[in-house]
């Protein structure tokens, strides 16, 4: 009989040569140190770099770790969705390849899925004073202002629809992740939308965040086209995109 791992990380991936073996080291290490009985899929997004090469480098010396490729630059909601579809974990999650979240902080997440919730979502926002490196200003607003208008539209609760660290039971991913549509950085609301219109349980969990200078996310040009997808997403909605049967992927190996 095939042994799945209890739980697998999926990191989404586009253009990390410069930091993706650190943060596969940082992943990894954790793993053994806590005895987690855990898989790392990287899910390359048609990266111009030595990304995938790296990460196959790397997984020659680490089992847990696995590459699985797009087919070409899909977005990052696209990445997270192939991820944890084919992920063989009871419990499976998403950090960004930053790890602006540290990887340890999943413990976080994985308690509260213990403690009987369906899906676990990272927040920036709920304990402040965790946040060891704060964004700009200008990104707080901007950030502030797209989860006032989420929370206003679509009905969602939450202080943080945006951070990168979300896990999932097995059955609530097989489910939320097959009707995701939007394949960009507006795929969050869209999840939660979906999660909650389907009943499960979501936690919001703090955790403690660092803002990467790094990140490529522009809350001018792409907080506009998320602005359109929370309209998409009212649109899938009306139109019963979101209440269609779903049938669970069978758990294949993941590429190595």
């Amino acid at each position: 009989m095939t042994q799945f791992p209890k739980c697998s990380i999926v990191i989404p991936a586009y253009n990390e040569s410069a930091r993706i073996q650190a943060t596969l080291q940082s992943v990894v290490s954790c793993i053994r140190e806590r005895g987690w009985d855990a898989e790392v899929i990287v899910v390359n997004d048609g990266s111009r770099d030595s990304t995938a090469d790296m990460v196959l480098a790397f997984a020659a010396h680490a089992p847990e770790v696995h590459l699985l490729e797009n087919p070409g630059n899909r977005g990052k909601g696209y990445s997270v969705r192939y991820g944890l579809l084919q992920a063989r974990g009871e419990v499976v999650m998403f950090t960004d390849a930053d790890l602006s979240a540290p990887i340890e902080e999943a413990e976080r997440l994985f308690a509260a899925i213990a403690q009987g919730a369906d899906i676990a979502i990272g927040s920036r926002w709920l304990e402040k004073g965790r946040q060891t490196h704060r964004q700009p200003l200008y990104r707080q607003f901007f950030g502030r202002c797209f989860n006032a208008v989420t929370r206003m539209v679509m009905g969602l609760d939450f202080a943080d629809t945006q951070c990168g660290f979300k896990a999932f039971t097995r059955a609530a991913a097989q489910t939320v992740f097959q009707l995701q549509t939007i394949e960009r950085w507006g795929f969050d609301p869209e999840i939660l939308f979906i999660a909650l219109k389907r009943g499960f349980w979501i936690i919001e969990v703090p955790v403690s965040w660092a803002h990467d200078e790094r990140s490529r996310l522009s809350y001018l040009k792409d907080g506009m086209k998320m602005l359109e997808e929370v309209a998409i997403i009212r649109w899938n909605a009306l139109r019963g995109l979101y209440g269609k049967q779903v049938v669970p992927i069978r758990r294949d190996n993941p590429q190595t």
